[in-house]
């Protein structure tokens, strides 16, 4: 293997990605063993990730799946241990786990505002910071992905929730990247365009709304999962280790805004 793969080989590192029972968590997993990671995976039923943990250990990797509610305190110290007492060290973070409430803003409820922020932004954060404490700063090494979106840099009408805590996952990013640069720990996060999940793939049912999506995006289509892997892979790996405090959109081109003004295609 030649030094320019070199930095992007992740054996012998171990990977945790949370919400990993379903859609992108999944592919971020698949992405990272194919590199050479080890997994401990996360939902808030490990069950769920049984089969999933079972191809990934066909590709012989070793894989632990922990149950983590990050909405929960007492979960992420239970999980933040048990991580790392399977592993040994945490090498690598991707904090995945996430919910969404479309409404419009007038008919947002205080429960609706609650459960998106504290999902999307205060579990990253104090996911982090346990990890962070319990390997990363000890062993003065660390890669952490948050995955954000690119409502991270737009607004959308009916998201008003997930684009606050997308925009705030931004700001967090930077803020660890300050403080725990010194500990030898990249943080970042990877904001995808539009991708079908299990969260929008209603959406996708709509030809004409897929149409028009594809419309306002430069490179002329919706985002698919294997567009992602080289983006998680870098920013995990070596490849990225001067590089912290950033927003990696892989979007298409629609944060640009490029398309936006344009007619459908005839």
């Amino acid at each position: 293997m030649g030094q320019s793969h070199e930095i992007f080989d992740l054996s012998g590192r171990t990977a945790v990605v949370t919400g990993a029972s379903r859609g992108l968590g999944q592919y971020f997993g698949r992405a990272l063993a194919r590199a050479g990671a080890d997994l401990v995976v996360t939902a808030r039923d490990a069950a769920s990730c049984a089969e999933f943990r079972e191809e990934m250990e066909s590709l012989g990797r070793k894989v632990t799946a922990l149950s983590l509610d990050v909405r929960d305190r007492s979960s992420i110290e239970a999980f933040a241990d048990a991580a790392v007492e399977a592993a040994g060290r945490i090498d690598i973070l991707v904090n995945n786990a996430g919910c969404n409430v479309r409404k419009p803003a007038v008919d947002v409820a205080w429960d609706d505002w609650n459960l998106v922020l504290d999902t999307n932004l205060r579990g990253m954060f104090f996911v982090s910071q346990a990890i962070a404490a319990r390997s990363m700063i000890p062993n003065r090494y660390g890669r952490i992905v948050n995955v954000g979106s690119y409502t991270t840099v737009a607004g959308l009408a009916g998201l008003a929730p997930y684009c606050a805590s997308r925009g705030g996952v931004r700001q967090m990013t930077m803020a660890l990247a300050d403080d725990w640069g010194r500990h030898g720990i990249t943080v970042n996060c990877l904001s995808p365009g539009w991708f079908k999940t299990a969260q929008n793939s209603v959406l996708y049912e709509d030809e004409e709304w897929v149409e028009y999506l594809s419309d306002r995006i430069p490179l002329g289509r919706p985002g698919q999962p294997r567009d992602l892997d080289g983006a998680v892979v870098f920013l995990a790996s070596d490849a990225s280790e001067y590089m912290t405090g950033q927003n990696l959109l892989v979007d298409g081109g629609i944060s640009t805004g490029a398309m936006r003004a344009l007619p459908k295609r005839e």
